[in-house]
């Protein structure tokens, strides 16, 4: 643990976003051993992500852009949040409008593999934003932590969604897992890119936090909580109460 609060903010969120790639490429990897994954196990892990990420959204995000932002904190949260909301909103609307010139087949597979490395692009730079404003503080440092976990989780069924749709559109085992794990892989940069801004650019944190957040919480209202109800609501909501309440209680134990 020593070891890597010492480290610059940048390297920790590259090795962060490494295990969230990892998280991808392990659910990827389930396309060498099940056909299919049952709808109960999914809707769980991706309800339970979301109240991780709406959790972190709040407390590991817009809490620390509150105490950073100074004398107009009200403009600087409200416009990086609306922006970083609009950012998955536009993103939604591209892939409809790609989806709109697919059948369902090709829909399955490289849209659904381009929707997914699109939105990882917002969190592996919310985890690289989370990891450059702790100061090198270790309770701050788990917080971040926490955040990239609840990313990795969601992460092990986005990987599931790419590859095995296209495993059942023809494609190999072994090139369905890759594409599948490629999808995560964008989140190592973009956390890098992240960190490096904040650190390096003056007065950008609360701004960074704040749309960080709005990207987030974007991505967990269109993405994640849809489809972690469509198989049942009490698991669902069951799933982000436990969520939320987990990354809760380390923030407020640890914070």
């Amino acid at each position: 643990m020593q070891f890597f609060t010492s480290l610059p903010g940048w390297q920790q969120a590259m090795l962060a976003c490494t295990f969230t790639w990892a998280m991808t490429a392990a659910g990827a990897s389930l396309v060498f051993f099940f056909k299919k994954v049952g709808p109960s196990a999914f809707s769980l892990m991706m309800s339970g992500a979301s109240g991780i990420m709406l959790a972190s959204s709040f407390f590991s995000l817009l809490l620390p852009a509150l105490e950073a932002g100074g004398e107009y904190s009200y403009i600087t949260l409200t416009s990086g949040f609306a922006l970083g909301g609009l950012l998955i909103i536009l993103t939604d609307i591209a892939v409809g409008k790609l989806n709109a010139f697919s059948d369902k087949s090709v829909r399955s597979g490289a849209v659904t593999c381009a929707a997914v490395t699109i939105h990882n692009i917002p969190e592996g730079m919310a985890v690289g934003v989370a990891f450059a404003a702790t100061g090198g503080g270790a309770a701050a440092v788990i917080s971040a932590a926490m955040l990239a976990f609840g990313i990795g989780i969601q992460n092990f069924p986005e990987g599931m969604c790419v590859a095995f749709p296209l495993r059942a559109n023809g494609f190999s085992r072994f090139k369905s897992f890759f594409i599948g794990q490629l999808s995560g892989a964008v989140e190592i940069v973009a956390g890098a890119v992240g960190a490096l801004a904040v650190t390096f650019i003056s007065g950008i944190l609360p701004f960074a936090l704040a749309f960080s957040a709005g990207a987030m919480l974007a991505v967990v209202c269109s993405e994640l909580i849809p489809q972690s109800f469509e198989n049942g609501k009490i698991k669902a909501t069951i799933g982000v109460i436990a969520g939320f309440a987990l990354m809760m209680i380390l923030d407020i134990a640890l914070g």
